[in-house]
């Protein structure tokens, strides 16, 4: 039985500010301090509101990079395409969260409890306060410090200059390191511990390690190391010490995809911390339009990314570019098939999904690259299973990639380092291990021109594919200082001409491309299998068609006509909003942004 782990909110105490104004104070006074921070039980229910881990929308939350495309209004979309300024930025300045967790580090020593039990809390909290902090470095770089509830009439805090990124960076990491050392090793399922703060600091250091080495315009480059070394050493000792393990049945067919379709991750010795949902209990609130192409679909550059089944690398074949949607799934990493719905897959759940079940044919539209996701897709008609399925917001796997990154940018690596991390992760898959000499792919090479090394350039292969449409895209591309690759249109399928083709596998044609010009007919031609085509007219941007391919009339399927351009190093940050540098003008904007 699973531990459904409830985000309670305490909005008598801490969340009644209807906004996330900056200047909104926390109110103290329709439960008093005195009142309520008095035994444990009032210390967990108020953690308990601290709570914020992602649900099912984890997995779209690679749309708008390389990896997914998405004809919804993300930020970065709309900063590429248009002149974006500090007045029409306007989101990220909220810091609700922080002032909740502050009001509670100020009180919680209140409660009459051993040393040992308070410094667990204090150590959950400022977990949440750690983590809020690299959201907002991430975002902003230089923001202000803030350890304390602040006070109307405090106007030195209200008016106080962002502090620098090494000061908050500092910070930050003393709060990881407190909780890393103070938190319960053991806990319920669902709720933080001791491991699940190391795999946070893990992933946090790598970001800034990372971030600091490729981006120059910080002059941090000489202080990389030291966050590098604190991934490193995080990973190793989850590794070493944490009882965790691939999930690897020895079906290389499965064993991956079951991840993210479960209803009970509760025992899966991979789940380092997963969100945990139970029908009529916790529903899920699943979110099944990943599969219709109502929003964010997957991309050819990362089913490209994929490797051979034999190791191989996928550009390496004869006219790669031009094979058609049966070909590109033909003898390939088995992760492939279990994120992208494939040649031949049933399909039960049809939800979204104008063309029905049974054997899947793909449902080209405008703006839609014409691959579906089923990494994190409910194929089922059980509606019960729909709303339990739980979430893994950290896999060991994860960890394994963190400590080959941060070994291989430390210059540490050695081919012993790699068979306990990435072919561990490839021997799951069933794919063969990589070795420390590997040859370079021109193609990755390409992607990230700042790097050399081709060990380097397979480990962030690796991670693109393990990790692939689990929330991570983005970040990875803005601390390798990869920004241009979001200046790529996102493609799909590609079609030789128009005509009849056969999606599924079967040697029968499933749909007819005809040319803008005609009309689709009334009385529709059926294969051999008696079942009728699917019609699309075909054309290019500003023509009335039901799919755009390149050339109009060939080649592959277009999603947006024009992704616009990334301005370095200005796209890597986000402003100060305008309305704060109004209340506050000590506030700054940096790189360029006005």
């Amino acid at each position: 039985m699973k531990f459904i782990h409830k985000y309670i909110l305490l909005t008598a105490v801490v969340f009644t500010a209807c906004n996330d104004e900056f200047l909104d104070r926390v109110p103290e006074t329709s439960i008093g301090k005195e009142n309520f921070f008095n035994t444990e039980e009032d210390l967990k229910i108020y953690i308990n509101g601290l709570y914020n881990f992602p649900g099912v929308g984890l997995f779209i939350e690679d749309r708008a990079t390389d990896n997914a495309a998405t004809t919804g209004n993300m930020e970065i979309k709309t900063m590429m395409t248009s002149s974006p300024s500090s007045s029409t930025i306007l989101s990220g300045w909220d810091w609700n969260q922080l002032r909740s967790i502050n009001f509670f580090l100020e009180n919680f020593q209140r409660a009459a409890l051993s040393e040992e039990v308070l410094n667990h809390y204090e150590g959950v909290a400022r977990l949440f306060r750690a983590n809020f902090y690299m959201d907002k470095v991430k975002r902003y770089s230089d923001v202000p410090w803030y350890d304390q509830v602040i006070g109307s009439g405090d106007e030195e805090a209200l008016l106080k200059k962002q502090d620098s990124r090494e000061i908050v960076v500092d910070k930050l990491f003393e709060d990881y390191q407190f909780a890393s050392e103070n938190v319960y090793q053991v806990q319920p399922s669902g709720a933080v511990d001791q491991w699940t703060v190391k795999a946070f600091m893990a992933r946090a250091a790598l970001y800034e390690g990372t971030f600091r080495k490729y981006h120059t315009e910080l002059g941090l480059e000489a202080t990389a190391n030291e966050y590098l070394t604190i991934a490193r050493d995080m990973a190793k000792d989850i590794m070493d010490n944490g009882g965790y393990m691939l999930n690897d049945n020895g079906n290389p067919t499965a064993d991956y995809g079951s991840l993210f379709n479960s209803t009970d991750l509760s025992a899966n010795a991979e789940v380092i911390l997963a969100r945990f949902f139970e029908h009529e209990t916790l529903n899920s609130g699943w979110w099944e339009y990943m599969f219709g192409n109502y929003e964010v679909c997957p991309t050819k550059d990362l089913l490209q990314s994929y490797l051979m089944a034999d190791g191989s690398y996928y550009a390496n074949q004869p006219g790669y570019e031009t094979f058609e949607f049966v070909q590109e799934f033909a003898n390939r990493d088995p992760r492939l098939n279990q994120t992208y719905a494939y040649p031949g897959y049933n399909l039960i759940y049809t939800s979204t999904y104008s063309q029905g079940g049974g054997s899947y044919v793909q449902q080209l539209g405008k703006n839609f690259s014409g691959y579906h996701q089923i990494k994190g897709f409910m194929n089922t008609l059980d509606l019960s299973a729909r709303e339990s399925i739980d979430i893994p917001i950290i896999r060991y796997a994860e960890m394994l990639l963190i400590y080959a990154e941060a070994r291989t940018e430390l210059g540490e690596l050695t081919q012993a380092d790699l068979d306990i991390s990435v072919n561990l992760i490839r021997d799951r898959a069933g794919m063969p291990p990589l070795s420390m000499s590997v040859v370079a792919d021109p193609v990755q090479q390409a992607r990230y021109l700042q790097v050399t090394s081709a060990i380097l350039l397979e480990i962030r292969r690796e991670r693109r594919i393990e990790m692939a449409l689990e929330g991570f895209r983005f970040d990875d591309l803005m601390r390798w200082n990869a920004g241009e690759l979001l200046e790529n249109e996102p493609e799909g399928l590609y079609f030789p001409g128009l005509g009849k083709f056969d999606l599924t596998g079967d040697g029968e044609e499933d749909i007819h491309l005809l040319p803008a010009s005609e009309s689709i007919p009334d009385v529709k031609e059926t294969n051999g299998l008696g079942v009728q085509l699917i019609y699309y007219r075909a054309g290019t941007f500003g023509e009335d068609v039901g799919v755009y391919l390149k050339n109009g009339s060939s080649g592959t399927v277009q999603t947006i006509e024009d992704r616009g351009t990334f301005v370095a190093p200005k796209y890597y940050y986000r402003p100060v909003p305008q309305p704060q540098v109004t209340l506050n003008p000590n506030l700054e904007q940096l790189f360029g942004w006005e």
